[in-house]
C-alpha cells in the first residue's frame, strides 16, 4: 500500500541506518540542554569541546549520517582544503575515510580554533593537519569580523566586530599542484572568495560550498553558480529548508539574519 510506504518511509530509513540511530541518541542527549554553552560530547569514539550542543547535534547529522563531504579518490593520501572547519567535526569525518589525507583546516574565530586544535589533539587526529587561524578572504590584509565565539560568527555579523588576519585562497590554491577536496563554509564569505579565485578552481577535482544569503545584503547565489559553470563543474544543489508558505516565510529556520542556505556539492 503506497500510503502505508509513504508514512513508514522516513522512520524505516531513520532506524535502519547506524548512523542515524546515533544522531537520534545524540538528538536526544544534547539537543535539549542550554545554547551557545560549551559542553563535552561524545560520539563514534570521540569526545569533543563544543561550544553549541543545538548545532554540534545538526554538524553530526549532516556530515556523519548524510555524509555530505564523502568524495571518490583514487589517491591514498588525498590533498583537502578545509575552509571554515569550525571545532573539526569535518577534519574527524575526513580522517576516519581518508587517514592518510594532507588536511589543510582554516579557521577564522580565535575561540573555535582553539577548541579545533584541542579536539584534534585529544582524540588523535592532528597527524599531517595544519590548523592555520585566519579567515579565508580574497586578501591578505585582515578583515572586519563579527566573533561571536560560535557558529553564528560572520562577516555580516554586526556585533562583537574585531580586527582578525585573513588569507586568500587564490594564493593557496596557487601553491598546490591539484586538490582533492575544497570546502568552503565560510558564512557568506564565499562569493567574494570564489569570484576571487575562480580562474584557480581548475585544480579542484571537488568542492563543497555552504551558500548563505544574508537579509539586507544582496542574494548572490547566480555569482557563485556562474563561477562553478565557469570553471567546468558539474553541481548538485541541496537544501534542509522545505518551508511551507515560502511567500510568507522568508526567513531560514526562523534566523533574524538570514534568509536563505543551501549546500553545493561541485564535481568533474
Amino acid at each position: 500500500m503506497y500510503w502505508l510506504r509513504y508514512l513508514l518511509k522516513e522512520p524505516y530509513r531513520t532506524l535502519s541506518s547506524n548512523k542515524e540511530r546515533t544522531f537520534l541518541q545524540l538528538l536526544a542527549r544534547y539537543a535539549d540542554k542550554p545554547r551557545h554553552q560549551e559542553i563535552k560530547a561524545s560520539f563514534d569514539g570521540l569526545v569533543f569541546r563544543v561550544p553549541d550542543p543545538l548545532s554540534f547535534v545538526w554538524q553530526y547529522k549532516e556530515i556523519f549520517a548524510d555524509e555530505c563531504y564523502a568524495f571518490p579518490t583514487a589517491d591514498k593520501s588525498p590533498v583537502i582544503l578545509d575552509c571554515g572547519a569550525n571545532i573539526g567535526m569535518s577534519v574527524a569525518f575526513f580522517k576516519k575515510y581518508y587517514p592518510s589525507a594532507r588536511i589543510f583546516a582554516y579557521e577564522a574565530s580565535p575561540e573555535i580554533a582553539s577548541m579545533l586544535k584541542a579536539n584534534l589533539l585529544s582524540n588523535n587526529l592532528h597527524d599531517k593537519v595544519e590548523v592555520v587561524e585566519k579567515a579565508v578572504w580574497s586578501h591578505n590584509q585582515g578583515i572586519a569580523f563579527g566573533n561571536m565565539g560560535d557558529d553564528s560568527s560572520s562577516i555580516f555579523q554586526q556585533e562583537n566586530k574585531v580586527m582578525i588576519p585573513s588569507i586568500r585562497l587564490k594564493d593557496v590554491l596557487d601553491s598546490h599542484e591539484s586538490i582533492d577536496f575544497l570546502k568552503i563554509d565560510i558564512e557568506g564569505a564565499e562569493t567574494e572568495v570564489l569570484n576571487d579565485c575562480g580562474d584557480s578552481l581548475y585544480k579542484v577535482q571537488n568542492m563543497f560550498v555552504e551558500f548563505h544569503s544574508y537579509i539586507g545584503q544582496p542574494q548572490t547565489l547566480a555569482d557563485v553558480i556562474k563561477v562553478l559553470e565557469m570553471s567546468g563543474f558539474r553541481y548538485h544543489i541541496d537544501t534542509f529548508q522545505h518551508r511551507k508558505k515560502p511567500f510568507y516565510n522568508r526567513r531560514y529556520r526562523n534566523n533574524d539574519v538570514m534568509d536563505l542556505q543551501l549546500n553545493i556539492s561541485a564535481y568533474r
